[in-house]
């Protein structure tokens, strides 16, 4: 067969099998769409059914076969990630910047503190830490995916429960913001490479200059152009990013925080992200699990990913407890807040990946992530839709 002819079967197989699982075992309450397409790419790689059937993978999943996934899902991802930077309301947390900040910072730093802890532990043993680590990139890296909430699956999942227009709604997506800014930051850290520094220092300055006559740009032209504008603004950041260094995901949300939502249609930008979610992010869920490995050992992974998990669900409620005590909110509130920030779901997993292709943690390491951020994303419809039930006026109570 041609190679156009398997890309096409593998194309058939990542958009048949998760919608399959999804509709036919109705899934959706404990586990979304996008959700189940990030285990079914788990289930199809490598490590479950390429090992189950080496010469299925070996055929399917051949190395040009994987070259073009990888193409549709580097673009695929870079378009989620900028829509994610657009979507930041960071006029709003600056309004509110003393219940935001303090919020934020405890439901981030909580787990963030936890997380490294279980990455020094992970250190004791080899074959956690990736080739080209150093120890505090590994555990910073590490303690930051534990902190991680994912604002695009979030704001999925709210509008499921019916609460994004509501007042704690919009509160939530506050902390998230700023939580936002504080990854791809720390990710920036991570990366930084001492012996290009001058390329990044470069990269930095031409956005900061380059990015005042764009929004000026912006703010000139009808609705109709930017998108074309924007879109040609994320290929120009991305190659930049990665050029110096940074990679080209930061570039990405770089692109997307500088531009304000207000300058497109708010149904529009909604639609397009469902858009990008349904027509392409699942070849970047396959892709994902295809860089899934279990070589250290099933039950190594496994631990390693309770242990993560436990760190961050403990660390996020911690961290909002600690926050509705110095605020003073009312009883329950604050676990509300803690479980629907628990949403980690791909930004944790993009985040991960790029740990990843930096060589900051191994594939076993990118494997147990990948388990504790859809453990993590699983849990939190359960758990909140009861508590919702319970506490309709603090759903309907601004703050």
């Amino acid at each position: 067969m041609s190679t156009t002819e398997i890309f096409l079967i593998a194309m058939l197989i990542v958009f048949t099998v998760p919608y399959l699982i999804w509709r036919l075992g109705r899934t959706e309450y404990f586990a979304p769409l996008v959700v189940v397409q990030i285990i079914t790419g788990i289930l199809l790689g490598p490590g479950i059914l390429g090992a189950a059937f080496p010469d299925y993978y070996q055929f399917v999943f051949s190395a040009p076969v994987i070259q073009s996934l990888n193409g549709i899902a580097w673009w695929a991802v870079m378009v989620f990630v900028w829509i994610a930077g657009i979507e930041l309301d960071l006029h709003k947390a600056w309004e509110h910047r003393f219940e935001s900040g303090i919020t934020a910072g405890l439901a981030l730093g909580v787990p963030l503190a936890f997380g490294s802890l279980a990455a020094l532990g992970l250190l004791m043993f080899p074959g956690w830490i990736g080739a080209k680590a150093l120890p505090w990139q590994f555990v910073l890296g590490i303690g930051m995916s534990c902190a991680v909430t994912a604002l695009p699956i979030l704001i999925l999942l709210m509008e499921k429960l019916d609460i994004l227009r509501q007042p704690v709604g919009q509160r939530i997506l506050r902390y998230a913001s700023l939580d936002d800014i504080a990854i791809w930051g720390v990710l920036a850290l991570i990366l930084m490479d001492w012996q290009r520094v001058g390329k990044q220092g470069a990269f930095l300055l031409a956005f900061v200059v380059v990015g005042y006559g764009f929004r000026k740009l912006m703010q000139a032209i009808p609705e109709r152009d930017r998108w074309y504008a924007g879109l040609i603004w994320l290929a120009a950041c991305g190659l930049g990013a990665d050029w110096s260094g940074l990679h080209y995901m930061v570039g990405a949300f770089l692109a997307g925080a500088s531009i304000d939502s207000n300058w497109f249609d708010r149904n529009k930008m909604d639609a397009l992200r469902g858009h990008v979610l349904l027509v392409v992010m699942p070849v970047f869920f396959l892709s994902t699990g295809l860089r899934t490995n279990w070589q250290v050992g099933g039950a190594a992974v496994g631990v390693a990913a309770a242990v993560m998990l436990v760190a961050s669900v403990t660390g996020k409620l911690i961290g909002t407890q600690l926050a509705g005590k110095i605020l003073k909110w009312q009883p329950g509130e604050a676990s509300l807040i803690g479980w629907l920030l628990q949403t980690k779901a791909l930004i944790m997993i993009i985040f991960a990946n790029v740990l990843l292709d930096k060589a900051i943690i191994t594939n076993e390491t990118f494997t147990a992530l990948l388990l504790m951020a859809v453990a993590s994303t699983m849990l939190t419809v359960p758990v909140v839709s009861p508590k919702l039930a319970r506490m309709k006026e603090i759903v309907f109570r601004a703050k």
